[in-house]
C-alpha cells in the first residue's frame, strides 16, 4: 500500500475506485466498504483508494472535547488497512479550515481533479464537505457531470452488521473484549514503548515490560487483567498483561506491564503491539507480594489455556 500524506502528490491512476471516512478502528462495518471497493477495483483491473484524515475530526471541531477516546492511532490505522489489502492511502490533515470545504470543493477539487475518481463508494446515509451538506443523493444526481459512478452499501447491510466505533470503545472501557473482538474481526491492539519501571515483577519470578501510556487519545482497556500475544520485532510472543494502580504495592499512577512467556531478552527502547486476547479478572489488592505471587501463577496457567500453548 502507498500513504500519500500530500494531496499533490497522488498519482494518476488507471482506474481509482474511492472511499473516504475516519476509520477509527476499520471494524466490521468499515470492512464491508473496503471489500466491495477491492471488488470493483478487480473488476475493472484498476485501484482501490482510501481517503482518511488526521486528527479525528472531533479533536479539531471539539477541542474541548478530551473525552474522546480512539481505537486506533494514525499508524495504527494505516497497518490495518495494509493488511487488509488496501493499494492507496491518502491522509489528508484535518484543520479548521479544511472543515470549511463544501462538498461542491471536496468533489471537483478532490475527487475529480486530485484523484480522478472513476467509482465512489460509501457507506449508508454518509455524508461529507461542510456541515456534512454533501449526500449520496447529491452525488447520484450529478454523477454525469462529475464523470464517476456512485454506489452506497445499503442500508440493510449497514443495519445487519450494526456496529459503530462508539460501540466498540464502550464494549472495551467494560473488559468485553468477546464483542470488541467480534466487531473488529481481530483481537483489539495497542502499541507502545517499552521503559523501565521499578523491577519489582523480577523480584517474584514474574519480571514485566513497561510500556509508556500511548497517545492521548488511544483507547487503554479498562483496568484489570488480560492473556495477550505481544508482538515484537516482528515475532509473536505469548504473555498476560495488568492494566491499572497496582494496589498490593500501593500504586499511585496507571501501569501497563506485560509479563512475557518464557522469554528473556532486553526490550528496553523497543516497539510493542499488544493484541488483547481475553479479559482473565478485575484487578485486585492482595494481602502481601506472597498472595499477589500465588494469584499471577494462576494467571498464568489461565494464560497458556486460553493462549492455547
Amino acid at each position: 500500500m502507498e500513504v500519500i500524506r500530500d494531496i499533490a502528490d497522488f498519482p494518476q491512476l488507471s482506474y481509482p475506485v474511492v472511499t473516504s471516512g475516519t476509520f477509527d478502528g476499520v471494524h466490521v462495518g468499515h470492512q464491508k466498504i473496503l471489500q466491495r471497493v477491492m471488488e470493483r477495483a478487480r473488476q475493472n483491473n484498476g485501484q482501490s483508494v482510501v481517503i482518511t484524515y488526521w486528527p479525528h475530526p472531533r479533536l479539531v471541531l471539539f477541542p474541548e472535547d478530551n473525552d474522546l477516546k480512539l481505537l486506533t492511532t494514525i499508524d495504527e490505522r494505516i497497518e490495518q488497512l495494509r493488511s487488509f489489502g488496501i493499494d492507496y492511502l491518502l491522509i489528508i490533515p484535518f484543520t479548521k479550515e479544511f472543515s470549511r470545504t463544501s462538498s461542491r470543493t471536496f468533489i471537483t477539487d478532490i475527487l475529480v481533479k486530485a484523484l480522478h475518481t472513476k467509482v465512489l463508494v460509501i457507506g449508508y446515509d454518509h455524508r461529507f464537505g461542510k456541515n456534512r451538506e454533501g449526500s449520496f443523493e447529491h452525488l447520484k444526481a450529478h454523477s454525469s457531470k462529475y464523470g464517476f459512478e456512485v454506489e452506497e452499501i445499503p442500508r440493510e447491510d449497514v443495519d445487519d452488521v450494526g456496529v459503530s466505533s462508539t460501540k466498540i470503545r464502550k464494549a472495551l472501557e467494560v473488559g468485553d473484549l468477546e464483542t470488541a473482538t467480534s466487531y473488529l474481526n481481530r483481537y483489539y491492539t495497542l502499541t507502545s514503548v517499552v521503559v523501565e519501571g521499578n523491577k519489582l515483577g523480577r523480584t517474584i519470578g514474574y519480571p514485566t515490560a513497561n510500556l509508556a501510556i500511548p497517545h492521548t487519545h488511544k483507547l487503554i482497556p479498562a483496568n484489570g487483567v488480560y492473556a495477550v500475544w505481544a508482538t515484537i520485532n516482528g515475532e509473536q510472543h505469548p504473555g498476560m498483561m495488568n492494566i491499572g494502580m497496582r494496589p498490593t504495592v500501593d500504586g499511585t499512577h496507571l501501569t501497563l506491564e506485560v509479563h512475557l512467556l518464557n522469554f528473556n531478552q532486553d526490550i528496553y527502547g523497543q516497539s510493542m503491539t499488544v493484541a488483547f486476547a481475553a479479559y482473565l479478572r478485575e484487578e485486585q489488592k492482595f494481602n502481601g507480594l506472597d498472595a499477589l505471587k500465588a494469584q499471577l501463577a494462576k494467571d498464568r496457567e489461565t494464560t497458556a489455556k486460553v493462549l492455547g500453548l
